[in-house]
């Protein structure tokens, strides 16, 4: 049945004027660009491609193991909790909570969907989209409610398993909360390493201008902090990303409102790291002039802000410097040949595991920092970005056992199935069995 329903959404979807209505219904709770929405819906609807037909029942496979006698084998199975709740956030209203929603319904269970209540109008219409594709209305169920409402509903209903996109504060209360039985897609305070192999200087300067500063930088794989290799200095690396900052406007949301840091906390956060040694503004640093925003949300230009790599490691700096900002802010540093240990101390010491790119074609600079770093979902090569979600690859953190992933068979069968074994004996007992002494 989902098979169908994935089939016919998949199709809907695809129509060019329900592609327009989503991207222009996400823009209006979600400042982005027309670009950025569009290929959320795009990323929705290839997903849906992706779990037609038989792929739905395929999600569930099981093996069998034969046993030590005839009669005797036994089944795993992918097994589903039952009832479950998911919560997502803000920043990409039709894709994470689609994504998991439509997992937890492949694999058998009854979820509660809750999306941030300023733009979950977008779920609310893909759900009504649902319907009219097949989804019965029994299937889920979907709830607007503040943070608080929704924490008693968890308590109270007591979900087998909840599945929550957000915040790390709210995802270390929930897991507290709920002894656990949670699974986890929190803050990403994602790096990025730019090997020693200068080469595709205008790409790689435009990756990292989309990387920071797309979505206004409210993506959980944001790039928030690029450690240079010193080879890139005399590139022009750093002049051509502020060109690139530059180009940015309001009028078409390639730079717009920050929902949740306010412009005086981003300044804030700035001047606290510019009271750092040696640390200076490399472009940005101002809010941005000539708008309606409400001061409840941020307004600022793309900022970068250098901070010298020994002075990062110090205990005092080092957690101001590794402090998720969910806007257009990101931190510079630049490192030399002898210094790839303190590099890679400081991404160790980094606790939100989630996307990372390591900028290089040299093949053994790659094979040194994949090889002692954790990130769960990280690019490498000289095309390397950190942002991306798209639905042919894995989406998630990683060395967190508590960790989710989305949009690929194995991310669905993690999160929304356990393992289950039936040991199947079934004789016949030997005509020669006799009763054995007591053991």
């Amino acid at each position: 049945m989902y098979g169908d329903i994935s089939a016919k959404a998949a199709h809907m979807l695809g129509q060019p004027a329900v592609l327009d209505f989503f991207a222009k219904l996400i823009q209006r709770v979600s400042p982005k660009s027309y670009q950025q929405a569009l290929a959320e819906v795009q990323v929705s609807q290839k997903f849906l491609e992706n779990f037609c037909g038989d792929q739905v029942r395929f999600l569930a496979r099981s093996f069998a193991v034969p046993g030590n006698h005839l009669g005797q084998r036994s089944n795993g199975y992918r097994w589903p909790y039952g009832p479950v709740a998911i919560i997502t956030p803000f920043n990409f209203p039709l894709e994470i909570p689609l994504l998991q929603l439509m997992g937890a319904l492949y694999m058998g269970n009854k979820p509660v969907l809750k999306v941030d209540s300023k733009v979950s109008i977008v779920m609310e219409q893909m759900i009504r989209l649902l319907h009219d594709c097949g989804l019965p209305a029994e299937d889920m169920d979907f709830i607007n409610s503040d943070g608080a409402v929704m924490n008693k509903l968890l308590l109270e209903a007591n979900p087998k398993m909840t599945l929550f996109t957000g915040s790390s504060r709210v995802a270390e209360k929930l897991a507290a909360d709920l002894k656990g039985r949670v699974k986890l897609e929190d803050a990403g305070f994602d790096w990025k390493i730019l090997g020693p192999d200068v080469q595709e200087v205008d790409y790689v300067a435009w990756v990292c201008d989309q990387d920071a500063y797309a979505c206004s930088g409210q993506k959980c794989s944001a790039q928030s902090v690029l450690f240079m290799h010193k080879n890139w200095s005399s590139s022009g690396l750093l002049e051509k990303m502020k060109k690139l900052s530059e180009r940015r406007k309001l009028e078409d949301l390639t730079i717009g409102p920050v929902l949740t840091v306010t412009t005086e906390a981003m300044i804030e956060h700035m001047n606290n790291l510019l009271k750092i040694r040696g640390s200076k503004v490399l472009f940005g640093g101002e809010p941005l002039a000539n708008h309606s925003i409400p001061k409840i949300y941020g307004a600022m230009k793309p900022t970068a802000v250098f901070v010298p790599l020994e002075e990062i490691l110090k205990s005092g700096n080092f957690e101001l410097v590794t402090k998720e900002i969910f806007g257009p802010f990101q931190v510079v540093t630049e490192y030399s040949e002898d210094q790839l240990e303190l590099v890679l101390e400081a991404c160790e010491r980094m606790n939100a595991h989630l996307t990372a790119a390591v900028v290089s074609n040299d093949p053994l600079f790659l094979q040194d920092v994949l090889g002692r770093s954790v990130n769960g979902t990280t690019y490498a090569g000289i095309r390397a970005r950190t942002t991306g979600a798209p639905q042919n690859h894995w989406f998630g953190p990683a060395g967190d056992p508590r960790g989710a992933g989305i949009g690929t068979p194995e991310a669905i069968k993690l999160v929304w199935s356990c393992h289950r074994e039936v040991i199947y004996d079934v004789g016949p007992v030997p005509e020669s069995w006799a009763l054995p002494s007591a053991t």
